[in-house]
């Protein structure tokens, strides 16, 4: 990922934050093969366990997920996996992460150097955090570490989706959440075989916030109006957050 200084998210505790709002990442692999495509990715929600926030930590958090074991990325990395001398994945891995909420910037939104001069292109806003590591495959479907791995995984990720995502709580009249327990166990065990662990070491993340803070005072506001006029969801996101941006760069500029 290209990271402009000024567009680059510098803390690794924020750039956390992002995933965990953002659970929904693409899972791309790079595996020779001779039965599969080079290059696969595919669309995991995964669960994020951080273990340091210090940039020079050797392995700064775990990503958890799953794959349907019958998606040819699963059956690729399987084969790379049992083709190794330890019985693991040893290349990288990177996971994408974006936010929902971007949009393109039209020229016409810069009122200050528009008129001015002209020389000014068109861009998209956007948000996004990308996480480079090894990846351990769990695929043994006999392996009492997989089943194990697979039902705190399944079980993790759905408690964080039915609360955080859904807002199930059991309190102050809201729903209860759903549980892994309340479908039969057989049926379960019967979905997990189906399915393989992936388990990602995040050995470096880096992510950007390109919101216009890259822009003078008055195209800046340019662009919030012009976000505040497209009267949607997205514009509201977006106009909130080139302004909280564009501020954080001008209190960067007088406090450096």
């Amino acid at each position: 990922m290209y990271l402009r200084t000024v567009h680059a998210e510098p803390s690794i505790k924020a750039l956390f934050e992002f995933v965990k709002e953002n659970p929904l990442g693409i899972l791309t692999t790079a595996i020779a093969s001779p039965h599969f495509p080079f290059l696969q990715s595919s669309h995991i929600p995964w669960v994020l366990d951080t273990i340091s926030d210090d940039p020079d930590a050797p392995v700064k958090g775990r990503l958890r997920g799953h794959l349907a074991r019958q998606n040819p990325q699963s059956k690729a990395l399987i084969e790379a996996a049992s083709n190794s001398s330890t019985g693991s994945f040893e290349h990288d891995v990177m996971v994408l992460f974006t936010s929902p909420y971007h949009h393109y910037v039209t020229p016409k939104f810069y009122t200050e150097t528009k008129p001015a001069t002209a020389k000014v292109v068109p861009t998209w806003n956007y948000a996004a955090v990308q996480v480079y590591g090894k990846a351990t495959i769990y695929h043994d479907s006999s392996s009492l570490e997989t089943s194990l791995y697979l039902s705190q995984q399944i079980d993790d990720l759905s408690k964080e989706c039915e609360t955080s995502i859904m807002g199930h709580s059991g309190h102050e009249g809201k729903p209860e959440p759903w549980s892994v327990s309340d479908a039969p166990d057989r049926y379960i065990d019967i979905m997990k075989k189906n399915i393989i662990g992936i388990e990602v070491s995040i050995e470096s993340i880096g992510g950007k916030f390109k919101m216009s803070q890259e822009m003078g005072e008055g195209d800046r506001k340019g662009v919030i109006e012009g976000f505040q006029g497209l009267e949607s969801d997205t514009g509201a996101h977006l106009a909130d957050m080139v302004k909280m941006r564009g501020d954080m760069k001008d209190a960067e500029k007088k406090t450096g």
